[in-house]
């Protein structure tokens, strides 16, 4: 009755596997795959040709004559100062890119309340893959009574991600971090002193203020809190679709390659008894995996500026196809 009340207003689970791969500490292996733990609230509108109601997509235009060019025409740059770029070849992008593994591999255990929200970027369910219930249960339980947390390395869709695997109930969460340098410093803000006599609070005031905070505290209620715009969109559509104010588009629909195989489990007593007997061998396959995967080029620190400057994200030519739902 409580899970029911608990699942109420959630969002469907998705059983459609991510990734396949293994969590791995010391000389132990969990087969899992990866499955996506959240869906997006907001409204996503598709271009469409009012004459015709044809998907329309972005062009590629040079931005200073206006003209379309040939996707052979295009480099990509980095800027490292104002109007100087670096021109990389798809040969050295490539070359930067981590070798793919398919292995969460955890690098250290921390407090669990040792991380800043700051740092939390984006959830997903791990589950166990090819008889793994056990060792993924043990893992769970591990860091659930000692408090602590695993932060590791992944590499998702040639990407690799810095992430945190968190128990939560009954499953494992990896939720994906912001790497060291992505969060800005708060220093140069005019901040007030962190602490109420430095700030000049007076006691009554913070009495008040704490009895305020516990007449409003309340359980949590995810369900409470919506997206408004996308549920007064939503509503809107229904009533377009119930009234036949509706079009046809053609969808494109775009095919999606399967993810390989997860590691075995191997005996999970004398794994544990191995990674325990000394750092030396659980240290191997740790080097190993982290000699596998190239660090990030040093080119992006040439100036102070370069180094401070967020690079913009790869933009596609192509928009994504119409047809997706609006949610």
């Amino acid at each position: 009755m409580a899970r029911a009340k608990e699942d109420e207003g959630k969002a469907p689970t998705s059983t459609r596997t991510m990734w396949k791969g293994a969590i791995s500490f010391g000389l132990v292996h969990i087969p899992v795959g990866l499955y996506s733990a959240t869906v997006s609230s907001g409204v996503d509108f598709d271009w469409l040709d009012k004459r015709s109601m044809e998907p329309v997509g972005y062009k590629r235009v040079n931005k200073v004559t206006g003209k379309e060019i040939a996707a052979a025409d295009i480099v990509k740059g980095i800027e490292y100062e104002d109007g100087h770029y670096v021109v990389l070849t798809p040969e050295e992008i490539a070359a930067a890119y981590p070798k793919i593994t398919q292995t969460i591999e955890i690098e250290t255990f921390l407090d669990a309340d040792e991380i800043p929200f700051v740092y939390l970027e984006r959830p997903y369910y791990t589950a166990p893959l090819k008889r793994g219930e056990k060792v993924y249960a043990l893992l769970r339980e591990a860091l659930r009574q000692s408090n602590k947390v695993g932060v590791a390395k992944v590499v998702i869709q040639t990407r690799q991600h810095l992430a945190v695997l968190i128990p939560c109930g009954p499953a494992l969460i990896l939720n994906l971090l912001r790497w060291g340098g992505e969060i800005r410093s708060f220093e140069q803000l005019n901040l007030p002193p962190l602490d109420a006599k430095a700030a000049g609070i007076k006691p009554a005031e913070m009495d008040m203020a704490l009895q305020l905070i516990e007449d409003m505290t309340q359980a949590w209620d995810a369900d409470a809190f919506r997206n408004s715009f996308a549920l007064e969109i939503h509503k809107l559509v229904e009533s377009k679709v119930a009234a036949g104010e509706t079009a046809t588009v053609v969808k494109v629909d775009s095919a999606r390659e399967g993810a390989p195989a997860g590691a075995d489990v191997l005996d999970l007593t004398a794994l544990l008894k191995r990674s325990l007997e000394g750092k030396g061998a659980g240290a191997a396959p740790r080097g190993k995996a982290a000699a596998s995967v190239t660090p990030l080029p040093a080119a992006r620190k040439v100036t102070a500026k370069a180094a401070a400057k967020k690079i913009p994200a790869k933009k596609t030519a192509t928009r994504k196809a119409p047809g997706r739902r609006a949610a």
